[in-house]
């Protein structure tokens, strides 16, 4: 009787040991492939049509090809947000001051900060499928074992804020706000609002007859200014009522 082959923690057989082709519909695979075209199948099916089966049939390789790139389906998960960090990255760079050129006034860092904030929601708002995983993944990853894409990013604002003159603790503070406060937002502009696509009148596109009346006054008045997206300019607001709270304190 053959022995049955171990699963992964994430259900799915790992590799076995003889090496399959790497070589499929983009030619031969690559990391930077692999992940680009993961968050490719996210965008357009979501999370959960994400497997390396579905994976290695986009990419035209066996599944088995892709554990060089991912152990599995956490380390693909993993990989996702190591390529929305990196998009976010490429963002930041198209802005930044060529190389050799004056260095920025360290009493600039709220400005970059909402350059940050900003290309972050950019980031978000280009791949909303993909979102959940920022909060996810860093509530399952220890911090010295995310992508490095990641650690460099958060390096990136703590050493804004300490360039800045802003000392360890107040530093720390506000790198945990200005976190919360860009995912949290980010987090309500993607929410789920409509109950009923199809439907034109707004009180039933928005499922307002499930929510009854003498219970839900309030949430049944601001439900329709509640599903509107409050822009990038909501959050740059939201952003500099922050940061006044720490430089007034």
């Amino acid at each position: 009787m053959a022995k049955e082959r171990t699963r992964g923690k994430d259900g799915e057989a790992p590799a076995p040991a003889r090496r399959a082709s790497d070589r499929g519909h983009y030619g031969r695979l690559s990391r930077e492939l692999v992940l680009a075209t993961a968050l490719d199948l996210v965008d357009e099916e979501g999370l959960s049509a994400l497997s390396m089966r579905r994976l290695g049939a986009r990419l035209g390789v066996e599944a088995m090809a892709l554990y060089r790139y991912a152990e599995g389906k956490d380390a693909l998960l993993d990989g996702l947000v190591e390529a929305l960090y990196l998009e976010l990255v490429e963002r930041l760079s198209a802005g930044s001051p060529p190389e050799g050129a004056t260095p920025p006034d360290p009493a600039a860092w709220r400005g970059e900060l909402h350059r940050i904030a900003r290309a972050t929601y950019e980031v978000c708002l280009a791949h909303p499928q993909a979102v959940p995983l920022l909060t996810t993944r860093m509530l399952a990853v220890p911090l010295a074992r995310r992508p490095l894409a990641v650690l460099k990013e958060h390096e990136r604002v703590l050493a804004l804020l300490r360039d800045a003159g802003l000392g360890p603790d107040r530093t720390a503070a506000v790198f945990r706000a200005f976190t919360g406060w860009v995912l949290g937002y980010v987090a309500v502009e993607l929410r789920a609002m409509v109950d009923n696509p199809e439907e034109e009148d707004p009180a039933f596109r928005l499922g307002l007859h499930r929510m009854p009346p003498q219970e839900l006054p309030r949430l049944r008045e601001s439900a329709a200014t509640l599903a509107e997206r409050g822009g990038p300019e909501g959050l740059e607001a939201g952003l500099d009522a922050l940061l006044d709270r720490f430089a007034t304190d």
